[in-house]
């Protein structure tokens, strides 16, 4: 069974600050949106397989399961450090009240999975994204939008409805599918080109690092000539949205580099 404990309202903000399950099956309980765990709250697993975390969450109104809690093993949040909510937390220093991050790439880049890792969801079961998912997340007045588009060819014309009051661009690549490396960076080219989305600085993630035909980011920068992009800042990022390597990293650049978007 579960107790859910420290359950709290606030400013449109959720926060379940304990959640213990206990007996030999128990699973490790999570909330929809990325929980934070602080290392000196991060407990293990007793002998008879129950388990504790301190988490908190947006959305808490609904709770998925996570992975099962082997004994004598420490409990770990796939999203504790660079969940929604931190980054949301590291953007409050911003002067706007909102923050829109818009997310695209070529079909099966991996768009949907990292949208989904940085939400603390299931990512086991990913399907082609037909049309647009948004994950939303607000605390004390403040907003942070996620748009991720899908990025089939009948779908890329329709990229240009969301690019309204875009702050960052976020642009994912899949780093083991060199055949489509033309194809992706002619996309790229053309997002770079486009009126509404001048200035808007560009973090690029060279994702699927985790398999072993993947480019490394610096000849994927090479072959797409990121270096001759001078009318933005930018960054080009090796990660792994299934493992959440490199993901941290980049959101972190995103939160330094929000109010760059250069006039």
């Amino acid at each position: 069974g579960a107790v859910w404990s420290g359950l709290r309202w606030g400013a449109g903000l959720v926060a379940v600050t304990w959640v213990r399950a206990s007996g030999r099956d128990a699973g490790c309980w999570q909330s929809l949106w990325g929980c934070r765990v602080g290392e000196d709250q991060q407990q293990g697993c007793g002998g008879g397989g129950s388990c504790c975390w301190g988490a908190e969450s947006t959305g808490g109104r609904k709770r998925q399961q996570g992975r099962s809690c082997p004994e004598g093993k420490a409990v770990r949040c796939p999203g504790a450090r660079w969940g929604l909510l931190s980054i949301l937390r590291k953007l409050k220093s911003t002067p706007d009240q909102e923050v829109r991050i818009l997310l695209l790439g070529l079909d099966n880049a991996g768009k949907t999975t990292l949208l989904k890792q940085l939400a603390s969801e299931d990512i086991s079961h990913i399907t082609p994204t037909q049309g647009f998912n948004i994950k939303s997340v607000q605390s004390q007045g403040f907003k942070l939008n996620v748009w991720d588009i899908g990025g089939q060819r009948k779908i890329r014309p329709y990229w240009r409805n969301y690019f309204e009051n875009t702050d960052i661009l976020i642009y994912v690549i899949d780093s083991a599918d060199r055949k489509r490396f033309e194809e992706t960076g002619q996309e790229l080219a053309e997002l770079l080109d486009e009126e509404k989305l001048s200035g808007v600085p560009v973090l690029i993630f060279a994702n699927k690092q985790d398999l072993l035909t993947a480019a490394p980011a610096s000849e994927i920068a090479e072959g797409l000539n990121l270096h001759t992009i001078r009318d933005r800042v930018w960054q080009i990022q090796s990660c792994s949205a299934l493992s959440g390597e490199g993901v941290q990293d980049g959101m972190n650049w995103v939160c330094k580099n929000v109010n760059a978007k250069k006039k």
